[in-house]
C-alpha cells in the first residue's frame, strides 16, 4: 500500500489512489457529468492540467468553466497556441517566439518568413484556428532535456525558441505542449485538455503592430498578432460591444474634437494642453485644492531636480533609476570642437515621485508629538522615462503631475488618518462621477525592505481602516487582498474606477510605509522626551491629472458636467443684426462666471448647432432679432433636439446653478 497517496477534496473528503492517478481519474470516479466539466485542476493552490499525473499527498480542487478566472486564463493562453499553429500552418517557414494571455484575451509574436504580417491576413488565420478547434486535438504536456529541445530548436530553424531555452534557469524543467501528434511548443503551461474545449465562435483576431524581439529595440522587429478571447459567444459580443464605444470615447480622438490638447515627437511623452483642455485642468486643480485645504492638508512645493545622492537614500536609485531622467551636474562645452559633456560631473535626476522632497521639508526645524498629523500636500510635477513604445495618449506620459500628498503621523493616528483618507476620496470620485469602485489591499511583495513584524501591522492597519470608515456597503463587500503586489517599502491600499462602460481603472492609493522615514532619519520628539520615528502615508486620489482627465473624458464621452466643462456656454448668432446683443450676452455670462464664447460668424445656425455639438459644449443659446428686442434667448442642450426660450436673467441664473461646483453648492 506504499504506493498510495492522499488526495484532499474541498469538502474534506479524502481519497487514497495510487501515485501517477491524474486528477481526471479522480474526477470521472466522482462521476461522469463532473469527468465531462472538468477542465482543469488546482493541486495544493496550483492550477494545472487536468491530465498531469499526482505525485504526493496533496489537495485538490476541480476546475470547470464555472470557475471563471481560471477558466478564461486557460482558454486565453490555449488561443494563443491554437493562434500560433495556424501561423505555422499557414505561412510556413514563421518562427514562433511568445504567446501570451492578456486581461481580455491574447496575442502572440512571430518572425515571418516573408513579409510581416497584416490584418488582412486575419480572417485566414481565424479560419484556420477554428479547423484546429473542431479538430479537437489533445493537449499533452511533457517535460524534455535541455539539450535535446535545443537541439530540435535548432532543426526546425526556431532560433528565438532555441536562445530562450538556453537562457531559461538551470534547475527550471523544460515543458513542451503537443497539439495533437505533430505541432509543440515550449510552454510552462497549463492547458485545457484539448483544443476541442475552446468555443470557436467566441474569440476574435484584433490586430497587427510591431514588437522587438524580447521588448529590446536593438532586437529583431517582429509581427505580434492580438486577440480577444472569452469562454462563449455572448462573452465575445459584449466585449466587442465595448470596444465599439471605447473607440467612439477615445480621449485622443475627442481632445482633437474639442481642442484640448495634442501630442508631437518633439516632446515624446508630455502634453500640449491647449487653452480649452487647460480650462478643464484648471477646474479640475481649483476643485481639488478647494477640498485638500477643507481637509487641513499645507500645500507645498519642491525642486524638480535633486542630487542623485538623494535619491540613492531614499532607495529609489536601485529600484527606479531605469525610469528616471538622469542629469549630470556640469556646465556643457559650448565651443564647437570636444564633447558636450566631460563626464566628471555628479549625477543628478529629475524627480520622478515627490516623496523624499517632502521628507526633507519635514526635516526642517523640530517636530513634536503635538504637531502630527502633517498632511502635505503637492500638485508635483514629476518625469519617469518611460519607454517610447509604452506611451498612451495622456494615459502613460513621461511628463506628469500627481496630486501627491504624504501624511506624517504616530502610530496611534495611523487608522484614523487612513479613514479620513478614504472618505475624502469617496467624496471626490462621487463628485466626479464615479459611484462604482473597488478597494484592493496590496500585500508585500517578495523583494521589500523592512521586518515581517512591520508588514504584518502596516497590513493590518489599512485593512482595519476600510472598514472603520463610512464607505458604502456595496463598495465594502467587494474589498480584496493581492498577494504580493504591494511597494517595496509598504503595503497599499488601491483604488479601483468602474467608467460609464464597465473598464476599470486603477488610480487612487494610500501606502503606509515606516521604511523611507528611517532611511532618510525623519523624526519627531514624542510625549516622553525622545525621538521617535513617523509613519508616513503616501497618498493620491487622481493618481495624476494626465490620466484622470483622459479617463473622465472617456468616461464621460466628453460631456463634461457643467462645473467642469472648457466651454460651458455658446452665444450663437443667427443673424448678423443680434451680434451686438450676442456680445452683451456673452459679457453678462462672463460676469457671473461661466466660461463662455461667441459664435458670429456668417454661418447658417444648423451648422454651428453641429459644429458646438461635436466639440461636446453643454448649452447653446441662440439669439436672432427677436431675442436682441425681447431680451431672451433660446437655450439648446447638448444632446436634446428641442430648444427652450428663457429670459436673458433666468437662463443665466440656471447655468450658474448648474456651473456650481459641488463643493460649492
Amino acid at each position: 500500500m506504499s504506493d498510495l497517496i492522499h488526495i484532499t477534496l474541498p469538502d474534506g473528503s479524502v481519497r487514497d489512489v495510487k501515485t501517477g492517478t491524474t486528477p481526471y481519474d479522480i474526477a470521472a470516479a466522482i462521476g461522469p457529468g463532473l469527468a465531462k466539466a472538468a477542465i482543469a485542476a488546482r493541486v495544493d493552490g496550483e492550477l494545472r492540467d487536468l491530465g498531469r499525473p499526482l505525485e504526493k499527498d496533496s489537495s485538490l480542487a476541480l476546475v470547470t468553466a464555472r470557475d471563471e478566472a481560471d477558466a478564461l486564463e486557460l482558454a486565453r493562453h490555449d488561443y494563443a497556441h491554437v493562434l500560433a499553429e495556424a501561423v505555422q500552418s499557414l505561412f510556413p517557414g514563421t518562427q514562433i517566439t511568445f504567446g501570451p494571455s492578456t486581461d481580455d484575451g491574447f496575442y502572440y509574436d512571430f518572425a515571418p518568413k516573408d513579409r510581416p504580417f497584416t490584418e488582412e491576413d486575419l480572417p485566414a488565420i481565424e479560419a484556420e484556428m477554428r479547423k484546429i478547434i473542431a479538430a479537437n486535438k489533445p493537449l499533452r504536456r511533457e517535460v524534455w532535456d535541455r539539450a535535446q529541445l535545443i537541439s530540435r530548436w535548432k532543426q526546425q530553424g526556431e532560433s528565438f525558441k532555441a536562445e530562450w531555452a538556453a537562457e531559461l534557469p538551470g534547475d527550471e524543467p523544460l515543458t513542451v505542449y503537443w497539439s495533437g501528434e505533430d505541432w509543440l511548443d515550449m510552454c510552462r503551461g497549463p492547458h485545457l485538455p484539448s483544443t476541442g474545449k475552446l468555443d470557436p465562435q467566441a474569440f476574435k483576431l484584433t490586430r497587427v503592430s510591431g514588437a522587438y524581439w524580447r521588448g529590446d529595440q536593438n532586437n529583431a522587429m517582429l509581427s505580434r498578432v492580438y486577440g480577444t478571447g472569452w469562454l462563449n459567444k455572448k462573452q465575445l459580443d459584449a466585449h466587442l460591444t465595448m470596444l465599439e464605444e471605447a473607440a467612439k470615447r477615445d480621449h485622443r480622438k475627442l481632445a482633437q474634437e474639442m481642442d484640448l490638447f495634442h501630442l508631437q515627437s518633439e516632446a515624446q511623452g508630455s502634453v500640449f494642453w491647449h487653452p480649452k483642455g487647460f480650462r478643464l485642468w484648471r477646474a479640475l486643480e481649483s476643485y481639488m485644492r478647494r477640498r485638500l485645504d477643507a481637509a487641513d492638508y499645507q500645500e507645498v512645493k519642491t525642486p524638480q531636480l535633486m542630487d542623485a545622492r538623494q535619491w540613492e537614500q531614499s532607495g529609489h536609485w536601485g529600484k527606479y533609476r531605469e525610469n528616471m531622467f538622469v542629469v549630470p551636474d556640469e556646465i556643457p562645452n559650448a565651443e564647437e570642437e570636444g564633447p558636450v559633456l566631460s563626464g566628471k560631473g555628479d549625477l543628478m535626476a529629475l524627480k520622478p515621485m515627490n516623496c523624499p522632497a517632502h521628507v526633507l521639508i519635514f526635516k526642517q526645524g523640530i517636530k513634536s508629538y503635538r504637531d502630527l498629523p502633517i498632511r502635505m500636500a503637492e500638485f508635483g510635477c514629476c518625469h519617469r522615462n518611460e519607454p517610447h513604445g509604452a506611451l498612451h495618449g495622456i494615459m502613460r506620459v513621461r511628463q506628469f503631475t500627481q496630486d501627491d500628498a504624504h501624511i506624517f503621523v504616530r502610530e496611534d493616528q495611523l487608522v484614523e488618518e487612513v479613514r479620513k483618507f478614504c472618505e475624502l476620496l469617496d467624496l471626490v470620485y462621487r463628485d466626479l462621477g464615479f459611484e462604482d469602485y473597488a478597494v484592493k489591499l496590496a500585500l508585500r511583495p517578495e523583494k521589500r525592505f523592512g521586518s515581517d513584524e512591520m508588514w504584518d501591522k502596516a497590513e493590518r492597519e489599512l485593512r482595519e481602516a476600510v472598514f472603520a470608515s463610512s464607505l458604502s456597503d456595496a463598495i465594502k463587500a467587494k474589498f480584496e487582498e493581492l498577494p504580493g503586489e504591494g511597494a517595496f517599502y509598504a503595503p497599499k491600499l488601491e483604488f479601483h474606477l468602474t467608467d460609464a462602460i464597465g473598464r476599470t481603472w486603477q488610480v487612487g492609493t494610500i501606502q503606509s510605509d515606516r521604511v523611507l522615514p528611517e532611511r532618510l532619519d525623519a523624526s519627531y520628539v514624542g510625549d516622553d522626551g525622545e525621538r521617535h520615528r513617523p509613519v508616513m502615508l503616501h497618498r493620491a486620489i487622481l493618481g495624476t491629472f494626465e490620466r484622470f482627465i483622459g479617463i473622465l473624458i472617456e468616461h464621460h464621452a466628453g460631456r463634461f458636467p457643467m462645473w467642469l466643462a472648457p466651454v460651458q456656454a455658446v452665444v450663437a448668432t443667427i443673424v448678423s443684426d443680434a451680434d451686438d446683443y450676442a456680445r452683451e450676452v456673452v459679457r453678462k455670462l462672463e460676469a457671473a462666471g461661466i466660461r463662455v464664447e461667441s459664435d458670429l460668424r456668417n454661418e447658417k445656425i444648423n451648422y454651428k448647432v453641429r459644429e458646438h455639438s461635436l466639440a461636446k459644449v453643454p448649452a447653446l443659446l441662440v439669439v436672432g432679432k427677436r431675442e436682441a428686442e425681447e431680451g431672451t434667448v433660446a437655450v439648446r442642450r447638448l444632446g436634446d433636439q428641442g430648444q427652450s426660450f428663457q429670459s436673458l436673467d433666468d437662463a443665466i441664473a440656471t447655468l450658474v446653478a448648474e456651473a456650481t461646483p459641488p463643493d460649492l453648492r
